[in-house]
This record gives C-alpha cells, sequence and structure tokens, in this order.
C-alpha cells in the first residue's frame, strides 16, 4: 500500500507536462504527501488541489462521531464496491508523482524505501475522485498486485502507473478499458533504499475496501 509520495515539481511544471490547465492561483503542492494531506491532481484537463484520501466516517462505543479516517488506497479488486465504484465509473483522475515510499525493516525501526521510474522526473499514478461532506474534493490511488514488477521484492502491493499513451484511456474509457489498465509496471523501476526512519509518516492501514 502506498502511505507517503512524493512530489517535487510546482504546479507550473505539472501543468505544462499533462497540459493541463492551471486555475490554483499561487497555490503550490511540491514535497512529501501523507494520508489527509491536500495534493494536486489532473482531473477533467485542470489542476484541483483535493485532500489524498475518502473520508471513512466512524463512530465511538457510545454511538459519538470520531474524526473520519483518510481512505487514500483504493484496490483494483474492490473498485466494484459501494464504497468506489461511483468515483471508478465517473470521476477517474491522474496523480503527479516523482516518488512513492514504502516501509521496510523491523517493526520500532522501519526506513522508507523509495521507488520511481528511470530518468522520469514526473509521472503519473491512476487515481479516483470525489466530493466529501467533510474534506471537500478529496481522491485516492488506484493499487493493483505487484506480482511481475520490480516492486514486488518491496511490497505486495503497488500504485497503478500510467504510460503518457494511457492517460485519456484512463480518464475518459469506459469502466472495462480503464479497470484493463490496472496491472503492476512491467518496466524498469528505481528503487532507492534508504536510512530515512518511516516514523513520523502515517501507519499503514489495513484496507477494508
Amino acid at each position: 500500500m502506498c502511505n507517503l509520495y512524493n512530489m517535487t515539481k510546482n504546479k507550473d511544471e505539472v501543468a505544462r507536462w499533462f497540459d493541463a490547465i492551471d486555475a490554483l492561483g499561487g497555490a503550490n503542492f511540491a514535497g512529501e504527501l501523507f494520508p489527509g494531506s491536500p495534493g494536486l491532481v489532473v482531473a477533467g484537463g485542470s489542476l484541483h488541489q483535493m485532500s489524498w484520501g475518502f473520508p471513512l466516517v466512524m463512530k465511538g462505543k457510545n454511538g459519538q462521531p470520531l474524526k473520519p479516517k483518510p481512505v487514500n488506497n483504493a484496490r483494483t479488486d474492490k473498485l466494484d464496491s459501494f464504497f468506489w465504484r461511483s468515483s471508478f465509473e465517473k470521476r477517474r483522475c491522474l496523480i503527479p508523482v516523482s516518488a512513492w515510499a514504502e516501509a521496510q525493516g523491523p517493526k520500532g525501526s522501519m526506513t522508507r524505501t523509495w521507488m520511481s521510474l528511470p530518468d522520469a522526473e514526473l509521472f503519473a499514478c491512476a487515481g479516483v475522485w470525489r466530493e466529501s461532506d467533510e474534506w471537500g474534493k478529496c481522491y485516492s490511488m488506484v493499487m493493483t498486485d505487484s506480482a511481475g514488477s520490480a516492486a514486488a521484492d518491496i511490497h505486495s502491493r503497488m500504485p497503478v502507473l500510467l504510460s503518457s499513451a494511457d492517460y485519456e484511456g484512463w480518464i475518459d474509457g469506459s469502466p472495462d478499458e480503464a479497470r484493463a489498465l490496472c496491472k503492476a509496471w512491467d518496466s524498469d523501476l528505481t528503487i532507492d533504499r534508504t536510512d530515512q526512519p518511516w516514523a513520523g509518516g502515517v501507519a499503514s492501514q489495513k484496507s477494508l475496501f
């Protein structure tokens, strides 16, 4: 699962990269992103600021409402579920990413392993989005089985990475056409195992969806 990614380009560079309309004014979103953070996505041909994660509304033991949790990963085998179906069928987006990270090592001393595309300063992960009462516009990153990719040694799942030739099919294609793109990346990946502590990030949550 992905609970941390990096986006090192500013919005002007992202707009040019994806040939998107920049209507965000002076806002910028470069840096590390954790679930619940505001991020930059491309939807409907424009750049948008959205919160990373769909709100999961929960209640305490006495029925009192608790702070919603961001569900920031959408598993490909759950896209037909009630939680994701409408967004997958009607509201797909591109998530600009420079690299994503997974935690590795023994519990209590995990470090960050970063993955990216060789010689690519920016690439797109598949995403879905919707409006929410809690956070306004929000998005989630689509995850698939990593078997067969270089990422399989790091984690059993990975983001759905899209080549530029697949952007239109993901955004405007039918659900079946979009689903066909939900597969592990079968080209090279750059893997950077660092000594950066994972602590300070958001712990992985079990996917219930």
